[in-house]
């Protein structure tokens, strides 16, 4: 390898980085949350008025709004979950003209309306990159939405959905396989349970069949 493809090599590395340290001291606006102390929001990121559980992490520039999510989710970069809404059926659809503040501080009339809606994702969700999910979606546990999806409709247990708009592709598994796990929601399991279940993980039937075998 001659000098130069060296200093290429090197100044490609030092780009890479200096990228990932400002992404890491990028902050995260968190406000009237409440945030597992071991979930993981990265830089970047907006909470507001949500619950997110343990081990559940989102990747850079998330927004969750209005929105509570299960233990051990996996949220990707760039993922909008959540948000307000606007009254179609009334003459306009602009803040001004409903109760509660806006970017311009005024309102021409006080109506009632409720902007918010709230959004509910389950356990063990994984949710790709740059999903945008509408507010007052519920997100089934084990459901996996594909990247660039458009979520406008409620997801069941164990179900992948792509697209925009998003649609059923498959479930990951029988319907039996679905109804066992969601019983036994092994999410909610002390850490030395979990830890004991583990060395399972990679098979559905081992994981459920020594949970069978427990039993008896």
């Amino acid at each position: 390898m001659d000098a130069d493809v060296r200093f290429e090599k090197c100044v490609n590395m030092l780009k890479y980085y200096m990228v990932k340290i400002r992404k890491k001291l990028s902050l995260s606006a968190i406000k009237n949350s409440k945030i597992d102390k071991q979930a993981y929001i990265s830089g970047g990121s907006t909470v507001l008025c949500s619950e997110i559980g343990k081990y559940t992490y989102t990747g850079y520039d998330v927004s969750i709004i209005y929105t509570k999510i299960g233990r051990f989710c996996s949220i990707a970069d760039n993922c909008k979950i959540g948000g307000a809404s606007h009254p179609i059926q009334w003459i306009s659809t602009s803040p001004l003209f409903h109760c509660g503040k806006n970017v311009f501080r005024k309102q021409f009339s006080q109506h009632e309306y409720e902007p918010y809606s709230y959004t509910h994702i389950g356990n063990d969700v994984w949710i790709g990159q740059n999903v945008l999910i509408k507010s007052g979606v519920t997100i089934g546990n084990g459901a996996v939405i594909g990247m660039g999806a458009v979520v406008t409709r409620d997801i069941g247990a164990y179900e992948i959905w792509a697209g925009n708009p998003a649609r059923l592709i498959r479930k990951r598994f029988n319907d039996d396989v679905i109804c066992q796990l969601e019983k036994m929601q092994w999410w909610m399991w002390e850490d030395e349970k979990i830890r004991q279940y583990a060395k399972y993980m990679k098979s559905v039937h081992d994981f459920c069949g020594h949970e069978e075998e427990l039993k008896k």
